[in-house]
């Protein structure tokens, strides 16, 4: 059997993404056969297609990018008996660029009756992301103050939600008059347009001067430093993406008198035991059936026009969650 592919034969900008036929052969021992009818498209794929740092380091070419979809088993290896044939299902496993795959059974997780596939290849990484730093990596409690980067973003709009719905003040950052609109829409009880405004000085005035307890930083170089400032006593800077660039060394003395915390995590820690996959999935699942977090898909692209869509994406030209449509 064949399938439609996405290949990379070497790092660079998105000119080195190649539209190629795979021989896709049936499903190996404790696998699955998936038909694909969404693949999420993430910034996290960016970095893999540069070459840069992180959990994809040392791959060998041609690389398939992406680490989550959407679709239908189609065929069961041998030893799987959780599916079924004709089950619809998401999965988080790397190599996602393709339109049909065999997965891990353990990576495969089953979707609940009525839950979208278009939704949920879109927003899978971004929702278990969300799950982990919202719940386990920092404790979102009631009348914690937040602080979401990118809050119009793919990612922004799911924490801002969630975080809400914890029982959170959300202040979100945002890029322009239009992105403020999206993160007012969904979850954020305060907007700054960094582009306006000093978003520490606005920060620190919408907490009377005490900082908020937690930030989540998508962007990286360009202000997590400066988001240090925000943060009130023992509070945490979570840097979990870098579209701005990787943060490079700083003085670990800013930490010392507030006593604050920094992180870089990757969802791929979080979820590397398939209990912990389930467990955050379902949890995930149980926000947005409860209407806590409204997932969306707000740009749809052919998996043959990927390259636009990354130029798009690296360009933040994008808001909410992107998908590729095998």
């Amino acid at each position: 059997m064949q399938s439609t592919a996405i290949h990379i034969h070497r790092h660079g900008d998105p000119s080195v993404l190649q539209l190629v036929q795979v021989e896709l052969g049936p499903p190996a021992p404790g696998e699955v056969q998936i038909r694909q009818t969404a693949i999420g498209l993430n910034f996290a794929d960016i970095y893999q297609r540069k070459g840069a740092h992180g959990p994809h380091g040392g791959e060998p070419f041609p690389i398939t990018l992406g680490s989550q979809g959407a679709g239908v088993v189609q065929a069961l290896g041998e030893g799987v008996d959780l599916l079924r044939v004709g089950q619809p299902v998401a999965y988080f496993q790397p190599g996602a660029y393709q339109a049909i795959r065999n997965v891990h059974a353990s990576r495969v997780i089953p979707l609940p009756d009525g839950f979208s596939q278009e939704v949920a290849g879109a927003n899978l990484l971004r929702g278990l992301t969300a799950e982990y730093l919202l719940r386990r990596l920092y404790v979102v409690k009631p009348g914690d103050a937040v602080l979401v980067h990118a809050a119009a973003g793919g990612m922004g709009v799911i924490l801002s939600q969630w975080a809400r719905a914890l029982g959170a003040t959300v202040i979100g950052t945002v890029g322009s008059e239009q992105k403020a609109a999206v993160a007012q829409a969904h979850g954020c009880h305060h907007v700054i347009d960094y582009r306006r405004e000093d978003f520490v000085a606005r920060t620190l005035e919408l907490t009377a001067g005490v900082g908020v307890a937690v930030v989540y930083d998508a962007v990286g170089k360009d202000v997590f430093v400066p988001s240090l400032g925000c943060l009130k006593t023992l509070g945490m800077a979570i840097n979990y993406g870098t579209a701005s660039g990787d943060v490079e060394g700083f003085d670990l003395q800013l930490l010392h008198a507030k006593s604050l915390s920094v992180s870089r995590p990757t969802l791929r820690s979080f979820i590397a035991d398939p209990a912990d996959l389930r467990r955050s999935a379902a949890a995930l699942f149980e926000a947005v059936q409860a209407g806590a977090v409204r997932l969306e898909v707000k740009q749809r692209y052919a998996l043959a026009d990927v390259q636009r869509a990354h130029r798009e994406l690296e360009g933040r030209a994008t808001t909410g969650a992107p998908v590729l449509i095998p």
